[in-house]
């Protein structure tokens, strides 16, 4: 999954973000803790990582993330027509298995085949970068987020020892994510699924695991069955502002869109609580309200571009694989 400005260092100088000399001594401390708290082989890991060194290209890619830009450029990332077309041939390819996760998991199929398609492409863009070489190069050599990626540094070589894989032959993002769904280590560990009951969870290769994956993390963050995700909102005047902060959580309710001037053109339980979103455009803002399921979408990744580009993704989906089921059957 993408990671949304992990940086504070955004918009300085890539030489303020690290100098590139991994402290061997951080090494060292992290080494123990694997041996002492996990039990890993003392020898076996420092022969892992002792050659293992910080690479520069990552460092530049973190400070440059999609989710920086307008959501009027970044929509054209992902809202394209052969974006949507390949989202419908997954979903044909597919339907028994999405419609086992749906009927499991409660997560619409739609949303399952969009995270991939903006994950991805559909499985046609994993990472060029192993994952050892992006986590060691972040947890060692990106001060702002050191904490973090040693977490998932952790947690990549807990699930390698787990799922009898080497952890210097797993390819990924630039900061770590891995296989279809772009899993973290530690999302993998917690959230990836054996749908296949083969015995591995293999988010590489095994389609069905992909599926079940990410609609288990879904579930597991509470997605709401039968609900929306998010309605466009009309307004007069600005003083829908107010409403416009960094939080992502649904804050404020229903009954209080009328003091903002905010007006959405479908109804909804009165305690219903929502998010005011102002989207940049080109001219002006573009306004939604964000209910639950939006705020879900954003566990995936911390960005409302991201959660609206999924949720439009995979409207356009299911309006495509409509609209030629209907020709096929005039």
């Amino acid at each position: 999954m993408r990671l949304k400005n992990l940086l504070p260092c955004l918009y300085l100088g890539l030489s303020a973000c690290s100098t590139l000399n991994t402290p061997p001594e951080a090494v060292q401390v992290f080494v123990d803790k694997l041996v002492n708290e996990h039990q890993f082989d003392r020898a076996e890991l420092s022969d892992l990582m002792s050659p293992l060194q910080p690479q520069a290209d990552i460092l530049k890619k973190i400070t440059r993330p999609a989710e920086a830009l307008p959501w009027y450029r970044y929509r054209k990332l992902f809202l394209n027509d052969s974006r949507i077309d390949e989202g419908v041939k997954f979903w044909q390819d597919h339907a028994q298995l999405l419609a086992e996760a749906q009927r499991r998991y409660g997560v619409p199929a739609e949303i399952i085949v969009a995270i991939i398609g903006v994950e991805t492409r559909y499985g046609q863009h994993t990472g060029k970068h192993r994952v050892l070489d992006a986590l060691y190069t972040l947890a060692f050599d990106y001060p702002a987020r050191s904490a973090f990626f040693q977490k998932e540094l952790e947690n990549y070589l807990l699930l390698c020892r787990e799922e009898h894989l080497n952890p210097a032959d797993l390819l990924g993002s630039y900061a770590g994510a891995m296989g279809m769904p772009q899993f973290m280590p530690s999302s993998f560990r917690n959230y990836a699924a054996d749908f296949d009951r083969d015995g591995r969870r293999d988010i590489w290769h095994n389609d069905a695991d992909v599926i079940a994956s990410i609609a288990n993390y879904f579930a597991k963050h509470h997605w709401q069955v039968g609900q929306g995700i998010a309605l466009p909102a009309t307004v007069s005047g600005t003083h829908y502002q107010r409403a416009l902060n960094n939080t992502l959580k649904p804050d404020l309710r229903l009954a209080e869109l009328e003091s903002l001037d905010l007006k959405i053109s479908v109804p909804l339980a009165l305690d219903t609580k929502v998010k005011v979103l102002a989207l940049k455009q080109e001219q002006g803002e573009e306004l939604w309200v964000g209910l639950d399921n939006f705020y879900c979408l954003t566990r995936y990744n911390q960005s409302p571009l991201y959660a609206m580009a999924v949720f439009q993704l995979s409207q356009a989906i299911v309006n495509k694989l409509a609209l030629n089921r209907k020709g096929a059957f005039p």
